[in-house]
């Protein structure tokens, strides 16, 4: 018993970051459709969603990152992980933003398929192409703050982004030199 609640509090933890953030960006990326979309409302029904794609995120986080080819690029410089990263988990939002698209066209349709023709149809698609760079630049964001945290080490990471601050390792000569 205590191994498979060790095994959850694990998980859980492992799965909280990514979900964090998201449910944070997922919301800014509402309030930038709210806003571009004047006279929208933002309800509790609103929230939920959102509350639910970043769960879904977050766990599509945990599980991509146990795929054999998330980390193609270990022994190269950190920009190729951060540009593949960012590339597989900006496919997977995407395709997570047409889907919840596809279900409110869908429910309004009466059908997946007749949904999909409506949703094709009436977007409006410089809106759609407007989230998804807010939702390119989030998970870049997110891609690169965590590929740092993995090369300096996350106990390391949390003191230079709230302190204590580490004493310098290397000696202040050399920067007195170089400046």
């Amino acid at each position: 018993m205590n191994a498979i609640i060790g095994k959850f509090k694990e998980e859980f933890l492992a799965v909280l970051p990514p979900t964090i953030f998201f449910f944070v960006a997922l919301h800014l990326v509402g309030l930038v459709r709210m806003l571009a979309t004047s006279g929208s409302q933002l309800g509790p029904i609103w929230t939920i969603s959102i509350t639910v794609v970043a769960l879904i995120l977050g766990k599509c986080v945990l599980i991509a990152d146990h795929l054999p080819g998330i980390n193609r690029y270990p022994d190269k410089p950190l920009v190729y992980n951060v540009a593949w990263k960012t590339f597989v988990y900006l496919l997977l939002a995407t395709f997570l933003h047409y889907l919840e698209r596809l279900i409110h066209f869908s429910r309004q349709a009466g059908s997946l398929a007749a949904g999909n023709e409506m949703l094709i149809e009436r977007i409006v698609w410089p809106h759609f192409w407007a989230i998804e760079i807010v939702l390119f630049l989030l998970v870049l964001m997110y891609c690169t703050t965590r590929e740092l945290v993995r090369v300096v080490g996350r106990q390391r990471a949390l003191r230079i982004f709230f302190g204590p601050l580490p004493l310098p390792t290397f000696g202040a000569d050399e920067d007195r030199a170089s400046g």
